[in-house]
């Protein structure tokens, strides 16, 4: 339905590091690209880095993925864990990272999350991605907001009593989630925020996809006979000064000729 009311009439479907270079070379079936966007596994990240070197643009780098959980003695233990393996799920090579005020919540957590990964298809992919994976305990808010910020999760539920003490401090984060019924996996599927986002903590300069993200910018400039006698004098002693005496000509031969 998308694709109809935005005019996209081809949809190629393949994945995978050989797909992003199929669009950024182009084939006898595959038309070559300007950008590209979207997630995937580290095959695919590092694939989109390489090519943007020198062949196509990326919207940033984004997976493998990754959630950090961040919870005090209030959390419910069930939701956290939950949250923990719904990321564990995607690969062996996402990263899930509990925070915890409370060393009992921690321990609690992690029971649970032993006890939910036997119930999961996907254990065993969940297990693997459980052993990159970390626990930290810290004092107070303060420290959880250290860590938040020195990471950079691509994805961030808080479930805090006091979810506005952290919220106002968030400095690097692609996507946060605020409250016990905020799982990331709504933002997934349906709450409506776009879901390609930073990782590997590349969200200390990235933002995650936007609308934004799809528009190319020019910029026009008409400078004026009166413009250039006003602005051209700087423009010279800038150029000077740099030791690009063309770039002053082209300012000087103007004035000059303005008498």
């Amino acid at each position: 339905y998308t694709a109809k009311l935005v005019g996209i009439t081809k949809i190629i479907k393949l994945g995978g590091a050989q797909a992003v270079a199929a669009m950024a070379y182009g084939t006898q079936s595959i038309p070559s690209v300007n950008k590209v966007f979207g997630p995937g596994n580290q095959y695919v990240t590092t694939a989109k880095q390489i090519l943007a070197k020198d062949t196509i643009a990326i919207d940033m780098p984004a997976g493998p993925s990754e959630v950090m959980v961040v919870v005090d003695g209030s959390a419910d233990v069930s939701f956290a864990a939950a949250d923990l393996l719904s990321q564990a799920e995607h690969g062996t090579d996402s990263q899930v990272i509990l925070v915890s005020t409370s060393i009992s919540t921690a321990k609690d957590i992690l029971k649970e999350v032993n006890k939910q990964l036997e119930r999961l298809p996907r254990k065993e992919i969940a297990k693997e991605a459980l052993i990159n994976s970390a626990a930290i305990v810290v004092e107070d808010y303060t420290s959880c907001l250290e860590i938040i910020n020195t990471y950079g999760p691509e994805h961030l539920i808080i479930n805090v009593k006091e979810q506005e003490m952290i919220q106002e401090g968030i400095r690097s984060a692609g996507s946060v989630f605020l409250g016990p019924y905020s799982p990331e996996a709504v933002g997934d599927y349906a709450s409506g925020t776009n879901h390609t986002l930073p990782t590997n903590g590349w969200s200390h300069s990235y933002s995650g996809v936007s609308l934004d993200s799809f528009v190319k910018k020019i910029t026009f400039q008409e400078i004026t006979a009166g413009g250039i006698a006003s602005i051209g004098p700087t423009v010279e002693k800038m150029a000077q000064a740099e030791k690009l005496e063309a770039h002053k000509h082209a300012v000087s031969i103007r004035l000059k000729s303005l008498g």
